[in-house]
C-alpha cells in the first residue's frame, strides 16, 4: 500500500485482521533480521583453522553492537511511536517533522558513537571479555561495523518509521533484501576474496547501505503523506525531547543488555575460558531468533496500539494487547520445546568443534527452562512503551537484566561453576514475569474505568492528546 492516505484502517478494521496484517510482515522481517545476524556467525564459525576462536571474538563484540543498537532505538523507537499516535490524530505536519528529526538525530548519534569507540576500541573489547586470543578477531570485525555505524542507525530508524506509517510490507521487503544479499555476499567476501571476519563485516554494512538508499528515496516521494522536508537537518528540540523520552525505555533495555552481556562474558571467561564465551554466543544467536519473532509481534502491535490510543479507542487498545500476548506465548512454548528436544542440531549449524558443541548444548538447556513465560513479558514491556508510559517500560526493561540477572550471574557460579552463569537466566526470567504481572494487572484496572473517547488522564502516559 502506498502511504498516500493516513492508515485509518488502524482505527476501524478488525483488530485480529490488523494484527495479522502488521505482525506477519514484522515477524518475517525480524526473523530475517535474526537470520541476518546468524549468517555472519555461521560462516565465521566455519573458517578453517581458527573458526572457533573467531566465533568467540564475534561473541565478545555483541555488547558493543548492542550499545550501538541501543542508541539507534533511542531515536527510532520513540519516533515510530510518535508517528503512530500523530497519524491517529491526523497531525501530518508534525509527523513529517518527526521523520526529519529521526534522520538528523541518527546521523549525530551514529557519528559520535563510532568516533569514540574507534578511538578506544581495544580497551573496550578487552573490558567486554576479549582475551589475547580473541581480541584480533573482535577488533577486525568491529572496525568495519563502526565505520558503517551511521548507515546502520539510519537504516533501522527509517525501517521502523515505514512500519509505523502504514507500510509494514515494504519494511519487511527491505529487511529480506538485506538478509538475502548478506547471505550471498558473506561467503564471497570471507572465503573467495579471503577477507575472513572483516569480509563478514563489509558485507553487512554494504547490504544495509543499499536498503537505506531505497528508504531515503521512498521518503522523498511527493505522493506520500510521510516525506522528508527539504531542510531535513533542522532539529525541532521539542519533538526531539518527546521522541527521546519515549525511546528511553528500549534504549535503557538495550544498554542494560550491553552491560549484562559484558558481565556474562567476564564470568564465562573466568569460569570456562574463551570457548565458554563462544558457546554463549551460539546460544544467544539461537535464542535471538525466537526473541525476534516476539519482537515482530510487538512491531505489529505497536502502530495499532499507538493509533487507537491516540484516537481514544481503549477497547481496541486492550484487545490488541491480549491477542499479541497470546500469540507471543505460543511462540515461546515452541522455543521451549526446541531448546529441550533439538539443542545439538541447532548448535551444530554454527560449528564442527565437538567441545564447543557440547558446551553450547549444555548452555541452551540450562538457559531456557522457563522461556515459555517470556513472550507475554516482552509484549507487556513494549505495550507500556507504545502508549508512552515511559516509567513503567523502563522499570520492566531494567528489572529483569540489572535488578535480577546481574546479581545472579555473580552469585550462582560460586556454587555451580560455569553452569551457574547459564542458570541465572531462567531465575531472572521468573522474577521478571512476576513483577510484570503486578504492573499489567494495575494498568488494566485503570483501563476498566475508561470508556472510548475519555481523556486518558488516569493512565499517566507521556503522550499528550
Amino acid at each position: 500500500m502506498h502511504n498516500n492516505a493516513a492508515p485509518v484502517e488502524l482505527g476501524s478494521e478488525s483488530v485480529g485482521k490488523l494484527l495479522k496484517k502488521y505482525a506477519v510482515p514484522g515477524i518475517i522481517a525480524m526473523t530475517a533480521s535474526s537470520l541476518y545476524n546468524m549468517v555472519d556467525s555461521i560462516f565465521i564459525g566455519h573458517i578453517p583453522e581458527y573458526g572457533s576462536l573467531a566465533l568467540s571474538g564475534l561473541a565478545v563484540s555483541f555488547p558493543l553492537m548492542n550499545l550501538s543498537s541501543a542508541l539507534g532505538t533511542l531515536v527510532g523507537v520513540g519516533a515510530a511511536t510518535l508517528v503512530s499516535v500523530l497519524l491517529g490524530q491526523r497531525n501530518y505536519e508534525t509527523a513529517n517533522k518527526v521523520l526529519a528529526n529521526d534522520v538528523t538525530l541518527n546521523c549525530i548519534t551514529g557519528v559520535l558513537f563510532a568516533a569514540v569507540c574507534l578511538m578506544f576500541l581495544d580497551p573496550i573489547l578487552t573490558f567486554f571479555g576479549a582475551s589475547a586470543n580473541t581480541l584480533p578477531f573482535a577488533r577486525d570485525y568491529m572496525r568495519i561495523i563502526l565505520i558503517g555505524n551511521v548507515v546502520t542507525h539510519l537504516y533501522f530508524g527509517l525501517n521502523a518509521l515505514l512500519r509505523s506509517s502504514g507500510n509494514p510490507r515494504l519494511a519487511m521487503g527491505l529487511t529480506l533484501f538485506t538478509v538475502i544479499s548478506n547471505t550471498i555476499l558473506d561467503p564471497i567476501f570471507i572465503f573467495v576474496l579471503g577477507l575472513g571476519i572483516q569480509g563478514a563485516a563489509i558485507a553487512t554494512v554494504l547490504c544495509q547501505a543499499l536498503a537505506l538508499s531505497y528508504s531515503l528515496w521512498y521518503f522523498t516521494r511527493k505522493d506520500n503523506v510521510m516525506r522528508l522536508p527539504r531542510r531535513v537537518f533542522e532539529l525541532d528540540w521539542r519533538i526531539a525531547k518527546d521522541s527521546l523520552a519515549i525511546g528511553m525505555g528500549p534504549f535503557l533495555m538495550n544498554s542494560a543488555s550491553c552491560i549484562v552481556t559484558m558481565f556474562i562474558n567476564q564470568q564465562l571467561l573466568k569460569y570456562g575460558g574463551d570457548l565458554a564465551i563462544g558457546a554463549y554466543g551460539i546460544v544467544n544467536r539461537i535464542n535471538f531468533m525466537f526473541v525476534m519473532i516476539v519482537m515482530g509481534l510487538n512491531q505489529g502491535m505497536q502502530p495499532i496500539a499507538g493509533y487507537n490510543f491516540g484516537a481514544l479507542k481503549y477497547s481496541r487498545v486492550k484487545k490488541v494487547f491480549k491477542l499479541t500476548a497470546l500469540w507471543a506465548s505460543g511462540v515461546c512454548v515452541l522455543w521451549f520445546l526446541a531448546s529441550e528436544l533439538f539443542p545439538s542440531m541447532m548448535v551444530g549449524i554454527f560449528t564442527n568443534d565437538p567441545e564447543l558443541i557440547d558446551l553450547a548444548d549444555k548452555g541452551i538447556r540450562a538457559m531456557n527452562p522457563v522461556v515459555f513465560l517470556v513472550g507475554w513479558q516482552m509484549v507487556s514491556t513494549n505495550f507500556f512503551q507504545s502508549l508512552g508510559m515511559v516509567g513503567k517500560s523502563i522499570f520492566l526493561s531494567l528489572s529483569r537484566q540489572l535488578l535480577f540477572l546481574v546479581p545472579l550471574v555473580y552469585i550462582l557460579p560460586l556454587m555451580l561453576d560455569v553452569r551457574g552463569v547459564f542458570l541465572a537466566f531462567p531465575a531472572s526470567d521468573a522474577l521478571a514475569c512476576l513483577t510484570t504481572f503486578v504492573l499489567v494487572h494495575s494498568l488494566f484496572r485503570k483501563f476498566s474505568k475508561l470508556n472510548d473517547g475519555d481523556e486518558p488522564t488516569i493512565l499517566g502516559s507521556q503522550i499528550k492528546h
